[in-house]
């Protein structure tokens, strides 16, 4: 890679697919640390923002406002081209990827270095039901809708007089227990809780709170104390858990579950885990049994010259533990991968430069969750701690980690607001079919 780079005279192309942690990062870094005219670096992602996931939960609940958990890639990253579509190939063997725009045209794109930063999508399974009557929690876009969602099923069920839709209407069921999952949940409910206090008619009995886990502990990020813990805080609140349990069919909203239990349900989130993204099914890359490109510990791709990958859509090795298991393998979340970016925009340019990369390694320093307002738990380097501490943690810890000080006053504020004003508990249903009511008017 030295010596090309040093043979040519133009700059090295560097390309990065994908826009999310590693994407953004990478390039943040790559941009500030590149010297003029040594390379150009170009992200293609089918958003023209990054997402900060772990908030999406707050803007769900209404406590951050959700343009304020994006982060736009082109005022960041100005001395970056930004191109908003989807790779769809890439071809290493021709140093080749294939662009969809968002006009439907299609391009390739040429590289020298590539970096593979797509990251996951939500893995799914044959549920029936799930295609028509499931919703995801990993973009903004789902997090808005669920917000005007779970509100509208308020108002609803505040104007029917039938009991039995009722009572569907305001049965709201999380499909996972892993962090999206109950970070979801719990904010959802504690919104529709608080908005109850407006509904004369609706009382918080009324609703129904449903969490399906498959595995027989929730939140295995944390110790097992803290797992039982945030059960029993979720029960307190009213909200059913079913452990060791899985969903068998979902058709029409009608919920069935391998214990027997069965129930209709309007509002059903599926947080059931993650998946390396489909399109490295379409590459010459190296991947792995769970479809995850294969990189040595510098998160240089196995084999390949000057392709790298880092995040969820990458299999990095563990070097924390290796000891105790050789064949770890870095888990899936926005710790490491934000970490693994900034060490990879300094290997790659190291290599542009001639010298060797250097691998990664990190301890995996412990999670926080919200569990609602004023409620959470915390597991960070051995400390273990749970209310009102743990969420004063999780809201420390994710503000310091959102990028962009842009970013980090608007959430600041957004919480002061939230305090000193109260939460708001609109629902805004209208944006998911704007043109309903001028349909309505010219047909009339």
């Amino acid at each position: 890679m030295a010596g090309m780079a040093a043979v040519k005279s133009e700059p090295a192309r560097i390309l990065i697919v994908g826009g999310g942690y590693v994407g953004m990062y990478t390039a943040l870094g790559l941009q500030k640390k590149l010297r003029s005219r040594e390379a150009s670096v170009t992200v293609v992602d089918p958003q023209p923002h990054m997402t900060y996931q772990p908030f999406l939960p707050e803007a769900a609940a209404g406590s951050i406002e959700p343009r304020h958990v994006v982060v736009p890639l082109r005022r960041v990253l100005r001395k970056c081209h930004v191109l908003t579509g989807r790779v769809t190939k890439i071809s290493d063997a021709d140093k080749v990827a294939t662009v969809e725009a968002l006009d439907g045209h299609v391009e390739e794109i040429p590289y020298d270095v590539l970096v593979v930063a797509l990251g996951s999508v939500a893995r799914t399974l044959p549920i029936p039901g799930l295609a028509d009557r499931g919703i995801a929690f990993k973009t903004i876009g789902e997090a808005i809708y669920l917000r005007n969602h779970v509100l509208s099923r308020l108002d609803l069920a505040s104007t029917t007089d039938e009991p039995e839709l009722r009572k569907r209407l305001l049965t709201f069921t999380v499909i996972g227990g892993g962090y999206a999952g109950i970070e979801a949940l719990a904010e959802l409910e504690d919104m529709a809780r608080y908005a109850l206090r407006y509904y004369e008619n609706l009382d918080p009995d009324d609703m129904r709170w449903v969490l399906v886990e498959a595995t027989g502990r929730i939140m295995p990020e944390v110790r097992d104390s803290l797992g039982v813990y945030t059960v029993k805080e979720l029960e307190a609140r009213g909200i059913e858990v079913y452990l060791d349990t899985r969903v068998k069919t979902m058709e029409d909203g009608h919920v069935v579950l391998d214990d027997g239990t069965e129930y209709d349900c309007d509002t059903i989130i599926w947080t059931a885990g993650v998946k390396a993204n489909p399109v490295l099914a379409e590459t010459d890359l190296p991947l792995d049994q769970r479809g995850r490109v294969i990189c040595t510990a510098t998160m240089q791709v196995q084999g390949l010259d000057g392709v790298w990958a880092a995040g969820d859509n990458a299999a990095v090795p563990d070097l924390s533990k290796t000891d105790v298991d050789p064949a770890a393998t870095c888990s899936p979340s926005a710790q490491h991968a934000v970490r693994q970016a900034n060490q990879l925009a300094k290997n790659i340019v190291a290599v542009l430069r001639g010298r060797k990369p250097k691998p990664y390694v990190h301890k995996y320093a412990g999670s926080v969750a919200s569990l609602g307002l004023y409620k959470g738990v915390a597991d960070v380097y051995g400390f273990k701690a749970k209310g009102f501490i743990a969420w004063g943690m999780h809201r420390a810890y994710h503000v310091s980690r959102m990028p962009t000080f842009n970013r980090k006053v608007r959430v600041a504020f957004d919480w002061l607001g939230s305090w000193v004003l109260k939460r708001e508990v609109v629902s805004l249903g209208q944006i998911n079919d704007p043109r309903a009511e001028f349909d309505r008017v010219t047909k009339s």
